[in-house]
């Protein structure tokens, strides 16, 4: 057990003394509030002030957004729609098919994508989509398939730019992303100090990132249903999740993709299922649901601020699902064994078609073809996440809510332990090595902080940490383009005149 778990349970032990004995109090207004309702007003405060910073807004969009919606747009046409035609080269792939166990790396690509996908595949596709469907109707699934689709071609940027740039260690651990191939790419173009700055930048948001929706996000909503099923206190989930992560993260990336390729699978053979029954068995109302998408996707009487608040949640709760442009999935995908940085670039572009153009648009039909028995269901009266989801499915089926939050458990147990890893990676960029523990530490209280906070002040502080990601990463991915560019058309011609070793 490490120093900082040593010390996080020590100050765990000394909020239960308090919270259970009704010692730790703190006064709001005059009035006395319990530990979790005065920690949540302080966190709100503290997201209030960033929301205003990082969230300035240009003709009713985030900056964020915009460079975001731009630079994954710029990508899919810059290289030509390799998100459609390496679509099915992405597939021979993943199945192994290149996969040499001679190759410098850690993790296999199949283990690299589930890796990456574990970080993306669970809540951002349970509760994420219920959020925007509460928040900006059906029209807002539109939004969300439509970045996913150019988002295909983000990821594919980032992570081949992690593997061209990744930094092998002397005991044959990898540190890749884009705190890396932004400093030393831009160095390359004699643009060192920039570079350096965005890759500083760059890990600080993943951090955030790490602490918010990889997460606080996982926590609390995971909690609103498991916690439900299980008839325990939040303060309580969060120790008990907080203790279950820390045996994982203990063990590095290795550990990590054994665990995901498992876990990984299983729950989207289970979801996808379950919701491919409800569909199947509800045909005649799929053609309602589609129309719902598409009419309210450009209606300018549409919920929460009109179309341009439609497209805005969208593209939030997209890229909140997918992470294409963030950058994030390039420290997984750098750990995949490969001499070929855009092969893996190829495999990780297939991640938003899954998770969001698949497994989301599975859970926004479910939603959408059972609202009308869905008690929950109810546009723009405020944020709706996992139990809205779970309502849908038990309207149908009566027993799969408790299921489903065993579905949940894992997607949130698995998502927060690869965000872990994200996080660690951009912490030892800044602080080095020897401080780990103190990251651990963060990571672990935010497990419990997470758990007990609103789940508002839990959304706007994963979407901005998670977001602003994107600012360095797009911005820094620019000015590499044409060596990416060099690269890709090097690897295609090869590809289509079957100089390729094959393994299986």
């Amino acid at each position: 057990m490490t120093r900082a778990m040593k010390i996080f349970i020590g100050i765990i032990a000394v909020i239960i003394f308090g919270f259970y004995f009704n010692i730790i109090n703190f006064t709001v207004d005059g009035k006395e509030v319990d530990i979790i309702t005065g920690i949540d007003n302080i966190f709100g405060i503290f997201v209030g002030y960033l929301f205003s910073v990082l969230f300035y807004k240009i003709l009713g969009f985030p900056l964020i957004v915009l460079i975001l919606l731009a630079g994954s747009i710029t990508f899919t046409f810059y290289f030509r729609f390799i998100n459609i035609r390496g679509f099915l080269h992405s597939i021979d792939i993943i199945k192994g098919k290149y996969d040499n166990p001679n190759d410098t790396g850690q993790i296999s690509h199949f283990q690299a994508l589930t890796s990456a996908l574990s970080a993306t595949i669970g809540l951002g596709n349970i509760a994420g989509v219920a959020i925007a469907v509460s928040l900006g109707g059906p029209g807002a699934v539109f939004w969300m398939i439509c970045i996913a689709f150019f988002s295909m071609t983000a990821k594919f940027v980032s992570c081949t730019l992690g593997q061209l740039y990744r930094q092998v260690n002397p005991d044959g651990s990898i540190d890749g992303g884009p705190m890396y191939y932004l400093e030393k790419g831009l160095a390359e173009l004699n643009l060192k100090t920039f570079g350096k700055a965005l890759g500083i930048l760059y890990a600080i948001f993943i951090i955030g990132g790490a602490f918010g929706g990889g997460n606080m996000f996982q926590a609390n909503q995971s909690y609103a249903i498991v916690g439900s099923q299980l008839g325990i206190s939040s303060l309580t989930y969060g120790i008990i999740l907080a203790i279950l992560v820390g045996i994982v993260i203990v063990g590095g990336i290795e550990r990590i993709g054994k665990t995901t390729e498992k876990i990984v699978p299983a729950m989207v053979v289970l979801y996808v299922g379950a919701s491919l029954f409800i569909i199947f068995t509800n045909l005649d109302k799929l053609g309602g649901v589609l129309a719902s998408i598409m009419g309210e996707a450009f209606s300018p009487n549409a919920v929460y601020g009109g179309a341009v608040g439609v497209l805005v949640t969208g593209i939030k709760r997209a890229v909140f699902s997918n992470e294409g442009g963030v950058g994030s999935a390039s420290i997984a995908h750098s750990a995949a064994k490969t001499d070929e940085p855009v092969r893996e670039g190829i495999v990780a572009m297939v991640g938003p078609f899954i998770d969001t153009i698949v497994v989301c648009f599975m859970t926004a039909s479910v939603i959408l073809i059972t609202k009308d028995a869905n008690p929950l269901y109810q546009v723009g009266g405020g944020i709706n996440g996992v139990e809205l989801t779970s309502a849908a499915f038990g309207s149908v089926i009566s027993w799969f809510p408790a299921i489903l939050s065993i579905v949940v458990f894992l997607f949130s147990y698995s998502t927060m332990i690869s965000w872990y890893y994200y996080g660690n990676k951009g912490w030892k960029y800044l602080f080095g090595d020897t401080t780990i523990p103190v990251y651990q530490f963060l990571y672990l209280g935010c497990i419990v902080l997470g758990a007990i906070a609103s789940l508002g002040n839990v959304i706007d502080f994963s979407d901005m940490m998670i977001l602003s990601c994107a600012f360095p990463n797009i911005i820094g991915a620019m000015f590499m383009l044409p060596k990416l560019k060099e690269a890709l058309d090097d690897y295609w011609s090869r590809y289509q005149a079957g100089k390729f070793q094959t393994f299986k």
